[in-house]
């Protein structure tokens, strides 16, 4: 699989919801002494997202032993995932892995009502709950990484466009709860869909767009020998050579895709076809429950631990909110592709 392929990849994944990484070499454990309550996997195994919902499962496969997992249909829905919960926690689960959307979310928290951990799918951070921590990567992640980043670049000013899309707005109200902790300034910009970009006033260090597509390509093309840096998120990534001229040196958080591309190639090697990034979740949840099962800390306890976990999606820590912490990679745009440069912290 070439770069382009996995970027492309990369991609797509993310819009439909690491430090170091070794694959496909988890080793399982397998001592006697070791926990063995199952996990919990609850995905859409019928219904229209029936095929992202396997191909998640295959993913889990690669990081946990098959003899601790035991998957149960939602089927795509609240009642559904509510009857999954029901069912799962019949087999006593030391974890609950899943639901996927944000419309099943309350439904399994409220049947589980904190007496498993649910490490849930859904990129929705209002969903998240003491003992129900949302797993999917945020807007509000991406957005403060990037902002982070850019102010150890010396940004101090950026104004934001905020495209009008539930992404947008997720990113926008981190962006301003961020302000004074990153110690920079925001200014929004509202653009609809199909609007000419407006003049941000007076020049900003940095223009963010956490969307994709034509406005974010149609403001890179604007800023050129602007002196005005492009930043963004992995909303923006696309390896079409228009594309890469245009963003070219824009400053973009995402997961690492060379770690991405390492797990896509083991996933292809088993399973055939690409896994996308929402399968990716599910490989490093899964690996994290096979980590804490070695280690014989299987639970809320072992979830909680300050160092964190590693995974392809970045390494993450978890927080007694319900809320994720992950790292992402800072991407440089250019000719030919995207550079990884640094790390960055979202939360």
């Amino acid at each position: 699989m070439d770069r382009r392929t996995l970027l492309k990849s990369l991609q797509s994944g993310l819009v439909a919801s690491a430090a170091s990484v070794v694959l496909p070499s988890v080793v399982f454990a397998a001592d006697k002494k070791k926990d063995k309550r199952p996990i919990a996997l609850l995905l859409p195994l019928t219904g229209p997202r029936a095929r992202l919902g396997l191909s998640m499962r295959q993913a889990a496969l690669l990081a946990e032993n098959s003899a601790f997992v035991q998957s149960f249909d939602t089927g795509g829905t609240a009642a559904g995932a509510a009857a999954a919960a029901a069912q799962a926690f019949k087999i006593k689960p030391a974890l609950i892995l899943g639901p996927l959307s944000a419309e099943e979310v309350p439904a399994v928290s409220s049947t589980v009502a904190g007496r498993v951990p649910v490490i849930a799918f859904s990129n929705d951070s209002v969903l998240r709950a003491p003992g129900t921590w949302i797993f999917g990567i945020t807007a509000g992640q991406v957005t403060t990484a990037i902002l982070r980043y850019a102010r150890t670049r010396g940004v101090k000013t950026v104004t934001m466009i905020d495209d009008g899309s539930p992404w947008s707005a997720a990113a926008t109200i981190a962006a301003g709860k961020s302000e004074s902790e990153i110690g920079i300034t925001v200014n929004i910009l509202q653009v609809k869909p199909g609007q000419p970009l407006p003049s941000p006033g007076e020049a900003p260090d940095a223009v963010l767009l956490p969307g994709a597509g034509e406005t974010v390509l149609a403001a890179a093309r604007a800023l050129k020998e602007t002196g005005v840096q492009l930043l963004g998120t992995f909303q923006a990534l696309d390896s079409r050579p228009q594309a890469l001229a245009a963003l070219d040196g824009a400053w973009l958080a995402s997961p690492d895709p060379n770690a991405f591309g390492t797990f896509a190639s083991a996933f292809q090697a088993r399973n055939g076809g690409d896994p996308g990034t929402i399968a990716a979740l599910a490989y490093d949840a899964a690996g994290i429950a096979n980590t804490l099962r070695a280690d014989n800390r299987l639970g809320m306890e072992g979830l909680m631990d300050a160092k964190g976990f590693h995974g392809v999606t970045g390494p993450v820590r978890f927080r007694t909110d319900g809320s994720v912490a992950r790292d992402f990679a800072i991407l440089v745009a250019g000719p030919t592709g995207y550079t990884p440069v640094a790390s960055s912290s979202g939360s």
